[in-house]
């Protein structure tokens, strides 16, 4: 390791003591157990290009190693809270994918930027403010993970090899780094949170913090629970939960609906070849199904509707769906140079998906974000080249361990989604068997009816968002942020 990208930067603590950093620095090389020098790097940026002005919030960027020589580098954003950074809640950000990098939870859901979607022309696109940012009332660190993902990257090729199990690892060796080197914020509550395909790997990694604390490594971190958002937790029950979501929404008939449960007996996702009346039924239904899109099935799918009959189970789990299968004809990240403007009047999300592509790939922007130079080529939204394996098949059971040890949980569902439908998240919640101690009801927002909610005992709360897709916040920002602000300051939803 040589050169400026190896040393350790505080160009957001320059008012810390000298010998408090070498402390910090001290302590970093002791939790990685190495006596290497270590490659950690924080910049606090001002200025965007692309957003007119200072930006009128902290905003910082930078990549922390994990690992024992530190091979892998996790890329970062980190907004503080606008209220009060000092005691709100500190909240770790995994987008699903895996590969989709955290940088559309920071644009497209929860962060306090959002670009202004207007027909590209060639110009730089420009960002705006969100006013329902979830960083109103938590400080929040986007983290791009697993490996791979946005601006991640590793040093070494054995690095770039990951999985669920190792990539939770990973987070929880990021956020102890991270905390190191922010001591202010050790005594905060710490949430670890994401949505879809994140369902599996966070609970994973709450439970790597609180083991963690109970053998005494340091920092000790007060996390204090789980927000997550139309997540993938049990895929079976999710996957059989799409016939009833479907039928529910009227996308398939009644006559196909009720022979679906009979020759399918209610299992839809693993089907022997040899029942041939349950595949006769699937192959109606996924017809039934063509160009809907399964994010949020009111809103106009932005691809060819000339797809494979079996589009559905391709994408299944994949978080975009204008970018998750080489076989769909229109690859909005992909070909950055080929947008479909039409995208623009029919899907205002997939065409805000393609301008991320032409802002974060412009060399002044990465100047700003302070990309290191020669590790990503060219970013992707969501990247499915990973060198991943998928080894947790459900992470049910680490609800399970985390209720019994105390940990809150917010658990809600965009109630139009079909890719994980609040039915199978309810499905498993129900496995759980907890008491109801607040039984379903509507929340309301502004004198409207936003979801409906039940809260459980052992800290569980569910909640729908009306009108929501696969990641609600998108589509029901203000609903969303009403949601989590109540939660969080452990109101009633």
């Amino acid at each position: 390791m040589a050169g400026s990208k190896n040393k350790l930067v505080y160009s957001s603590y320059s008012l810390y003591p000298n010998l408090l950093r070498l402390v910090f620095i001290i302590v970093i090389i002791s939790v990685s157990g190495s006596s290497h020098e270590v490659s950690n790097s924080t910049a606090v940026i001002k200025y965007l290009p692309g957003f007119s002005g200072p930006l009128p919030f902290y905003f910082e960027t930078g990549y922390i190693g994990v690992d024992e020589k530190e091979d892998v580098q996790l890329f970062y954003y980190f907004v503080k809270s606008e209220r009060n950074p000092m005691e709100d809640p500190v909240m770790l950000w995994l987008t699903g994918g895996p590969g989709c990098s955290a940088f559309s939870g920071l644009v497209y859901e929860i962060g306090p930027l959002k670009f202004d979607v207007v027909e590209y022309k060639g110009s730089l696109p420009t960002l705006v403010q969100n006013p329902y940012s979830w960083t109103k009332v938590a400080s929040i660190i986007f983290l791009d993970s697993p490996v791979g993902t946005g601006f991640s990257y590793s040093r070494s090729q054995h690095g770039w090899m990951t999985s669920d199990l190792k990539s939770a690892n990973q987070a929880y060796q990021f956020l102890k780094k991270w905390l190191i080197i922010h001591p202010e914020f050790t005594s905060n509550p710490i949430y670890i949170s994401g949505d879809s395909y994140s369902g599996l790997p966070v609970p994973v990694i709450v439970q790597h913090i609180l083991d963690g604390n109970e053998a005494g490594h340091k920092p000790f971190i007060n996390v204090k629970g789980i927000v997550l958002g139309n997540a993938v937790t049990e895929p079976t029950l999710e996957g059989n939960s799409k016939i009833p979501f479907v039928h529910g929404m009227g996308l398939i008939s009644e006559e196909l609906y009720e022979s679906l449960k009979k020759t399918c007996e209610g299992e839809y996702t693993n089907v022997s070849p040899s029942n041939t009346l349950c595949q006769r039924d699937l192959n109606s239904y996924y017809q039934y199904i063509l160009g809907i899109n399964t994010v949020q099935v009111l809103e106009p799918a932005c691809y060819s509707i000339i797809a494979p009959a079996n589009s559905e189970k391709i994408t299944t789990y994949r978080r975009s769906m204008s970018e998750k299968h080489s076989k769909w004809p229109i690859q909005m990240d992909q070909d950055p140079q080929s947008p479909v403007l039409a995208c623009r009047y029919k899907n205002i999300q997939s065409y805000g998906y393609l301008l991320s592509s032409y802002w974060i790939n412009n060399d002044t922007v990465r100047e700003a974000l302070h990309i290191r130079n020669g590790t990503v080529d060219n970013w992707k939204r969501c990247n499915y080249g990973l060198q991943f394996e998928p080894n947790l098949g459900s992470s049910f059971s680490y609800h399970v361990n985390l209720s019994k040890r105390g940990s809150r949980s917010l658990i809600y569902s965009g109630d139009h989604d079909m890719v994980v439908p609040h039915l199978g998240t309810q499905a498993w919640i129900r496995l759980l068997n907890y008491t109801i101690v607040d039984d379903w009801r509507s929340w309301w927002v502004d004198g409207e009816v936003a979801g409906y909610t039940r809260k459980y005992s052992n800290e569980m709360t569910f909640a729908t968002v009306k009108g929501g897709g696969h990641t609600a916040p998108e589509y029901k920002p203000k609903e969303a942020l009403a949601m989590f602000k109540r939660w969080i300051d452990s109101e009633p939803v």
